[in-house]
């Protein structure tokens, strides 16, 4: 039940909310069972046979006929029929008018679930440590928040609302079946545990099914994710007929899976039907027989009637009752993987104690080693500083720990092993919050968002006005390109910002770090995979956002890091050389070997990504 409660406990909020639904919702039902009541003395008077009761009258014929002939006394068969219409009528519209009150009312606290567990998602998805998004798809995290929380509503009308209005209806149609036969009333029930074993029999093959299913349509969205992001990659390499094999045979996997758990879920409306069928002849066989029912005649064809109504109103709630288990399946499957994923471990968010980041020295790291999980050590006992208004280079083969290293600073990750200071104090004793503000990261992967330039340049910095927007743009050297935009500072960049080039959004990103003016810079080699007109306005406004800044740079060109005051040389995550590009050069090692990779004669032959 552990799933069930912690679902139940999202309703929390909704208290108020939920108890006005159960109350309308016991009305509606009341008036449910007037209505059926009301029907014995319509039925008579239509028929003309009001009066004296006969030989095989029910207790609830005497209490009805006592009951409404204050209403129609003195009134010829067909006005009283008509004052008793009048009354069905008042009665039918009062229950429907109720009933769509606590529907309404039930979809708003669907709703306000949905809403509130989705928003929860999300903020833990900003919580969860970078390894989480590196070994989950994109598609399925968007399955969860969309799809999987969708499903999850249905506690709320199959547990709740639901669950209560049948078990009132089913209550209150008992007792008006009691009320003329208590025999034929047992009889009837009798035939209700087959019905519900049958449905029952179901439960077990269409929970499996459903959470098949649930799995099957989260690899469907991320493979629709993923693909439509590489649809560039796909046509330059003549993969469409094989990506298109590929997602159909996955489509028919789902379909499969959807098939199978139709197969079972359908099968409960053909078994309620014949179930009803069979009881109407079997009301009808019984009502004849007067010893069978214990009255002293066979019943009246009102009552008849009357009871054959009851009974069938009796199969809905009933069918909703015993398929409650199965309902629940289905979106017990969802809500599982949606708190398999908010039990993720979140590793952001300030603790207590933690102080805020100052930077008036320097920063240290002190034989640092990093792993992610339980795999081998990226980086092991790294330690050189980092000086305030100096600029430190990290360089090294592909897979050196270049990127992870300077992942630590901003505390993206934390060190498994050693230390980095900040003045003297770890970066874990101080807020994420605080340490990130006193930084700006420019990377070759440049990420910005489906919103106007405007709003990407002064991302991070909300309080900017225009002119300081506008001033960051010329520092970066993009305002020239901006103002040839349709709507300029209000263009629309499209996801990742697709109408630009990659120099300009290079630029943008410039922009930002320089609006948002931070004391330490992280810069990932923003000129390389650029022609050569871009990489020299870009190269100028780097050199702008460098200027009077501590800088962190991660280094593929060698040439782009030869006036650094420290160098840095990584090899399997260890340094193996530091100092000057002068000392390094003339020490020779690994950093002259990947210097004269690049460079022969002083001038580029290869441009290889380190």
């Amino acid at each position: 039940m552990r799933v069930e409660l912690r679902l139940l406990q999202q309703v929390k909020p909704y208290r108020g909310l939920l108890a006005l639904g159960l109350a309308t919702t016991a009305l509606a039902s009341l008036l449910d069972g007037f209505t059926l009541v009301i029907l014995i003395p319509l039925l008579k008077h239509l028929f003309g046979t009001s009066g004296a009761l006969h030989a095989g009258s029910t207790r609830l014929e005497a209490w009805v006929t006592r009951l409404t002939e204050p209403l129609v006394a003195g009134l010829t068969p067909g006005a009283a029929a008509g004052r008793l219409v009048v009354l069905l009528a008042l009665g039918l519209l009062l229950k429907n008018a109720l009933s769509y009150a606590s529907s309404q009312i039930s979809v708003g606290v669907q709703e306000g679930l949905v809403r509130d567990l989705r928003t929860r998602i999300f903020d833990h998805l900003l919580s969860l440590d970078l390894n989480y998004f590196q070994r989950t798809r994109a598609g399925q995290l968007i399955s969860y928040i969309v799809t999987e929380v969708d499903q999850t509503k249905t506690v709320i009308t199959a547990s709740l609302l639901s669950l209560f209005q049948n078990i009132v209806v089913v209550t209150i149609t008992l007792a008006v079946l009691s009320q003329i036969s208590l025999r034929l009333t047992l009889l009837t029930l009798a035939c209700v545990p087959a019905m519900v074993y049958l449905l029952q029999s179901l439960l077990k093959r269409l929970r499996r099914h459903a959470r098949a299913r649930a799995k099957e349509r989260g690899e469907v969205t991320a493979t629709l994710t993923e693909r439509i992001g590489a649809v560039r990659l796909i046509r330059a390499y003549g993969e469409e007929a094989r990506e298109s094999a590929r997602f159909a045979a996955q489509a028919n996997r789902y379909r499969k899976q959807v098939v199978r758990t139709q197969r079972y879920s359908s099968l409960t409306s053909p078994l309620t039907e014949v179930f009803s069928g069979f009881l109407v002849i079997l009301i009808i066989w019984a009502g004849t027989r007067p010893a069978l029912i214990g009255l002293g005649g066979p019943l009246a064809p009102e009552t008849i009637i009357v009871f054959l109504i009851a009974a069938l109103k009796l199969t809905s709630p009933l069918k909703t009752i015993s398929s409650f288990p199965a309902v629940m399946a289905v979106t017990l499957a969802s809500a599982e993987r949606v708190f398999e994923l908010l039990d993720e471990p979140a590793t952001e968010g300030d603790r207590p104690g933690e102080g805020e980041a100052r930077f008036e020295r320097e920063i240290v790291f002190d034989r640092v080693s990093f792993r992610y999980g339980d795999g081998e050590p990226v980086l092991r006992d790294v330690s050189f500083s980092l000086p305030k208004g100096r600029v430190v280079a990290l360089v090294g083969p592909s897979g050196a720990g270049k990127t992870t290293l300077a992942d630590l600073l901003p505390r993206f990750h934390d060190p498994t092993a050693g230390v980095i200071t900040m003045d003297g104090v770890p970066l874990t004793r101080l807020t994420r919050r605080s340490v990130r503000a006193l930084l700006g990261v420019v990377s070759q992967d440049t990420v910005l968002l489906n919103d106007t330039v405007q709003a990407n340049i002064a991302y991070g910095s909300p309080g900017a006005t225009r002119d300081q927007v506008e001033a960051a743009a010329r520092a970066a050297n993009a305002d020239l390109f901006i103002a040839q935009l349709p709507q300029g500072y209000e263009t629309l960049l499209g996801e990742r910002g697709t109408r630009l080039s990659g120099g300009q959004r290079q630029r943008i990103a410039i922009a930002r770090a320089l609006l948002r003016d931070p004391p330490i810079l992280i810069l990932d080699e923003a000129t390389s995979a650029l022609d050569t007109e871009s990489e020299r306005l870009v190269q100028q406004a780097i050199d702008r956002l460098m200027a009077d800044r501590t800088v962190l740079v991660i280094a593929h060109r060698l040439a782009t890091v030869r006036d650094a005051d420290e160098i840095v040389v990584l090899d399997e995550g260890r340094v193996v050389q530091q100092g000057t590009h002068e000392q390094l050069f003339r020490a020779g090692g690994l950093y002259r070997r990947l210097y004269d990779l690049q460079f022969r004669d002083d001038e580029p032959v290869l441009a290889v990504e380190y």
